[in-house]
C-alpha cells in the first residue's frame, strides 16, 4: 500500500456512511464555529459601548471664578451625555446606587456637591484637589467595570485639561501683567538711578562746601576764643581812663583856684599828660580799623548765617525726601522679592542677583536716610549758631564807630592837655589860661573816656556771644561736613544699588516674553495638554477582534486536529502488518489529518478575512502559517497517539490547556508565573500565534521565518517520534499494542 492509497482508504472510511459523513462534517467544523463564532462575538466590542448603560448624578453647586458663577459639574454631565461614549441616564444618587445593585446599570459617575468649587480652588492659595466618585458592581460584567474606569480616568483628564487651561490663561495673563508692570519698574528705576546720580553730584559737592565751611569755622571760633578776655581787659582800661579824665578834670577846676602850687604841679602835670598821650596815641592806632574789621565780620557772619539758613530750607525738602525714599524702599523691596521669586523664566542666578541687588537697595536706602537725619539735627545746629555769630558780629559792628570816635576824642584831648601843660610848664604868666584851656581839654577828654567806657562795656558784653556763636558755627559745621559726608556716601551705594536694580529689572522683564491674547490661547493650551500621543504603530491590528484573532486561530487549529483524531486512526495496523513500510504508514497518517486541516484553516482565514472583515496585511504569509500550524499539531498529536494510545488522546487536550494559559494571547507573556512563563517558550502554539500577528499585522517577516522554523522542528520531532514507534511494530508486536483502543 502506497501513501496515496492509505490517505484514499481512510478518506473512504470516514465517509463510508451517512453517520459517519455527519460526525465527519461536524468535527471539520468545529474549529470553524469556535475561531469564527468567538471572533464575531469579540470583533469590535469597545465600538458598541455606546450600549452600556451607566448613570451619571450630578451633584454640583457650582462656584466663583473671577466674579462670575461656573458649574464644571453641569458642562461635564452635558459633554458626557452629548459624547454617547455610553448609554448615559442622568438621575439621582438613591435610584443611581440601587441601579448598579440590581444591574440596570453597569457603573455610576458621581459628581460631588463641591466638585467646582475645589476646582477653582487650584487658583487660590489653598488649592484642593477635585474628585469623581465612580461607583461600580463586579457582579454586572468585571470588564465593564473595568471600562467604567477608563471613562472615569478619560473624563478626570479632559476637566484636568479644561481647568489647567483656564488656570494657564490666568497665569499667563499674570505673567504679562508683571512684564508691563517690570517695564514701569525699569522706568522708575531708570528714574531712580538719573536722579540718585545727580544727588550724589550734589552731595559730594555739598560734602566739599560744609568741609571748607567747617575749616573756615573752626579758624573763627580759634580766632575768637581769646576775645572775651581781650574785651574784658579794654573794658577795665577803658574804665581807668575815664576815671582818671573825670578826676583830672575835677582836679583843673580846683586849680584854677589853686594856682599857688601850681609851678610844681605843672611839671607833675606834664609829665603825666605826657605820659596819657603816649598811651592814648598807642591806642587810637590799635582801634583805628576796628570799625572796618567788625562790619566786615559783621557782614561775613551775616552771609554765612543767611547762606547756612537758606542752605537748612532748601536741604530740608531734600533731606524728607530721602527720607521718605528710605522709609519707602523695605516696602517696594516687600513688593518685588515675591515677583522675582515667583518668577518661572528667571534662572536660579539671576534670582539670586536680583535679591542681592534689592538688599543692596535698603542697605543703602537705610543708611541714606540714618545720614539726612544727621544732616537735617546738624544744619539746625549750624543756623543757629551761624545767627548767634551774626548777632554778635552785628552789635559789635554797631558799638565799634563809638569806641573808636571815643578813643579818638580821648587822644585828642590828651594832645590838648600835653599842650597846655607844657605851656603851663614853660610860661607861668599864662597859668590861668592854660589851667583853663586844660580844664576844658579835660572836660573834653572825661566826655571821651565816657564813651570809650561804655563802648568797652558793649563790647565786652558782645564778646562772649560772638566767641559762642564762633563755637557753635564751628562744631555745626563739623557736624554738617561729617552728615554731607554721610549723605554723599549712602548715595554712593544707592547710586549703585539703583542702577543695578535697574539692570536686573530689565534683564528679568526680557525674560519673560511678551504675547498677545491669541498667543495666550495657544500657550495656554499647550501647558494644559502638553503630551500628545503620536500613532506610530508599526504592525496594527485593526480592532480588538483582530488582536485576538492570531490566538485562537491557533486554538481553532489545535481543536481542530484534536477532534479529528476522535475519528482518524492515527496510523493503519493492516499497513504497518502487510507492508512494513513504517516511513509511509507514518506519512499517510499524518498526511490525512494535514490534508483536512489544510481546508479547515482555508475556510477559517475567509472566514476571517472576508465574514468578519479583519484586516490581514500578508494574506499568502498568514495561510501558509495557519497550515504549517495545522499540520505541525496534527504530527504532535498523532505522535501522542502513537506512542501513548488513548492515554496519548487525553493528554492531547491537557497540552491545549496548558498553551492556552501559557501561549501569551491575551495578555503578555512576562504577566505569568515563572514556570508558567518558562513553558511560554518550549510550547508550539507560542510561535504559531506570533507568526500570525507578524503576517496579519505587518511585523516582522524575519520573526515570522524563525516562528516557521520553530514550528517546523516540532513537526518533524513529532513525525520522527511516530516513526521509531511505528518502525518498532514492524518488528515485533507487545501485548499492548494487541489491546484495542478505546478510540477504534
Amino acid at each position: 500500500m502506497t501513501t496515496t492509497s492509505l490517505v484514499r482508504a481512510e478518506l473512504a472510511r470516514l465517509t463510508a456512511t451517512p453517520l459517519a459523513r455527519l460526525a465527519f462534517i461536524a468535527l471539520m467544523i468545529v474549529p470553524l464555529l469556535y475561531g469564527g463564532a468567538y471572533l464575531w462575538a469579540n470583533r469590535d466590542p469597545y465600538a458598541k459601548l455606546d450600549q452600556i448603560p451607566a448613570a451619571i448624578v450630578n451633584l454640583d453647586a457650582g462656584a466663583t471664578l473671577d466674579g462670575e458663577h461656573v458649574d464644571y459639574g453641569t458642562d461635564v454631565t452635558k459633554e458626557a451625555i452629548d459624547g454617547a461614549d455610553f448609554k448615559w441616564t442622568k438621575t439621582g444618587a438613591a435610584d443611581a446606587r440601587s441601579g448598579v445593585r440590581n444591574g440596570t446599570y453597569d457603573f455610576v459617575v458621581t459628581i460631588p456637591h463641591d466638585f467646582s468649587e475645589h476646582l477653582v480652588s487650584a487658583q487660590s492659595d489653598d488649592p484642593t484637589q477635585a474628585k469623581l466618585v465612580m461607583t461600580t458592581a463586579d457582579t454586572n460584567s468585571y470588564l465593564a467595570s473595568t471600562i467604567a474606569e477608563q471613562a472615569g480616568k478619560t473624563m478626570r483628564t479632559a476637566v484636568a485639561e479644561r481647568v489647567g487651561k483656564q488656570a494657564a490663561k490666568t497665569l499667563l495673563v499674570g505673567l504679562a501683567d508683571v512684564r508691563d508692570s517690570l517695564g514701569d519698574a525699569v522706568d522708575g528705576a531708570d528714574q531712580l538711578a538719573s536722579g540718585t546720580a545727580k544727588a550724589d553730584t550734589g552731595a559730594h559737592t555739598l560734602a566739599d562746601g560744609t568741609g571748607q565751611l567747617s575749616s573756615g569755622a573752626a579758624e573763627l571760633a580759634s580766632g575768637t576764643a581769646d576775645l572775651p578776655s581781650q574785651t574784658k581787659q579794654l573794658d577795665s582800661g577803658a574804665q581807668q581812663v575815664a576815671s582818671g579824665a573825670s578826676t583830672l578834670a575835677s582836679g583843673l577846676a580846683s586849680a584854677q583856684q589853686q594856682t599857688a602850687a601850681l609851678p610844681s604841679q605843672t611839671q607833675q602835670l606834664h609829665a603825666g599828660a605826657q605820659q596819657l598821650q603816649t598811651g592814648l596815641h598807642q591806642l587810637r592806632d590799635q582801634t583805628a580799623s576796628l570799625p572796618a574789621d567788625s562790619q566786615k565780620l559783621a557782614s561775613g557772619a551775616s552771609q554765612v548765617a543767611t547762606g547756612n539758613a537758606t542752605l537748612a530750607d532748601e536741604a530740608t525738602p531734600f533731606i524728607e525726601g530721602v527720607q521718605q525714599l528710605s522709609a519707602q524702599s523695605p516696602e517696594l523691596v516687600a513688593t518685588l522679592k515675591p515677583v522675582v521669586q515667583a518668577s518661572t523664566v528667571l534662572t536660579a542666578e539671576q534670582k539670586t542677583q536680583l535679591l542681592a541687588g534689592l538688599d543692596d537697595l535698603q542697605a543703602g536706602s537705610t543708611k541714606l536716610g540714618a545720614g539726612a537725619g544727621d544732616l537735617s539735627g546738624n544744619l539746625q545746629k549750624l543756623k543757629t549758631g551761624s545767627a548767634q555769630v551774626s548777632a554778635g558780629a552785628s552789635q559789635l559792628a554797631e558799638q565799634a564807630p563809638a569806641l573808636t570816635s571815643g578813643i579818638q576824642q580821648l587822644s585828642d584831648g590828651s594832645d590838648t592837655l600835653a599842650a597846655g601843660t607844657s605851656k603851663l610848664a614853660a610860661a607861668a604868666p599864662t597859668l590861668t589860661s592854660g589851667i583853663s584851656s586844660a580844664a576844658t581839654g579835660a572836660s573834653t577828654l572825661s566826655a571821651g573816656a565816657a564813651k570809650v567806657a561804655d563802648g568797652t562795656s558793649t563790647l565786652a558784653s558782645a564778646a562772649p556771644t560772638l566767641s559762642s556763636g564762633a563755637s557753635s558755627l564751628a562744631a555745626g559745621a563739623a557736624s554738617a561736613d561729617k552728615g554731607a559726608s554721610s549723605l554723599a556716601s549712602g548715595l554712593d551705594e544707592l547710586k549703585t544699588g539703583s542702577s543695578k536694580l535697574a539692570s536686573s529689572l530689565d534683564e528679568g522683564r526680557t525674560k519673560i516674553p511678551a504675547s498677545n491674547a491669541s498667543e495666550r490661547e495657544s500657550q495656554a493650551s499647550v501647558i494644559s495638554d502638553p503630551v500628545k500621543v503620536g500613532d506610530d504603530n508599526v504592525a496594527a491590528a485593526s480592532n480588538y477582534g483582530a488582536g485576538l484573532a492570531p490566538f485562537f486561530i491557533s486554538l481553532a487549529a489545535w481543536i481542530g486536529m484534536y477532534a479529528l483524531f476522535l475519528i482518524l486512526k492515527p496510523i493503519s495496523k493492516r499497513a504497518i502488518t502487510a507492508v512494513r513500510k513504517p516511513l509511509a504508514v507514518v506519512f499517510g497518517g499524518w498526511l490525512t489529518p494535514a490534508l483536512l486541516g489544510l481546508v479547515q484553516m482555508v475556510a477559517l482565514f475567509f472566514i476571517v478575512r472576508f465574514a468578519l472583515d479583519l484586516n490581514v496585511v500578508h494574506i499568502g504569509g498568514t495561510i501558509g502559517i495557519m497550515v504549517l500550524a495545522s499540520a505541525t499539531f496534527a504530527a504532535i498529536i498523532m505522535a501522542l497517539n502513537v506512542l501513548l494510545g488513548s492515554v496519548g488522546q487525553f493528554l492531547g487536550l491537557v497540552l491545549m490547556l496548558v498553551q492556552l494559559v501559557t501561549a501569551g494571547g491575551t495578555f503578555p507573556w512576562q504577566t505569568l508565573p515563572g514556570p508558567l512563563a518558562a513553558l511560554h517558550f518550549a510550547l508550539p502554539m507560542t510561535y504559531s500565534v506570533d507568526a500570525i500577528r507578524q503576517t496579519m499585522y505587518g511585523g516582522d517577516l524575519g520573526a515570522a521565518w524563525s516562528d516557521a522554523g520553530v514550528l517546523l522542528c516540532w513537526l518533524l520531532g513529532a513525525l520522527l517520534v511516530s516513526f521509531v514507534v511505528t518502525a518498532r511494530q514492524t518488528r515485533s508486536r507487545t501485548l499492548r499494542d494487541l489491546r484495542p483502543s478505546l478510540i477504534g
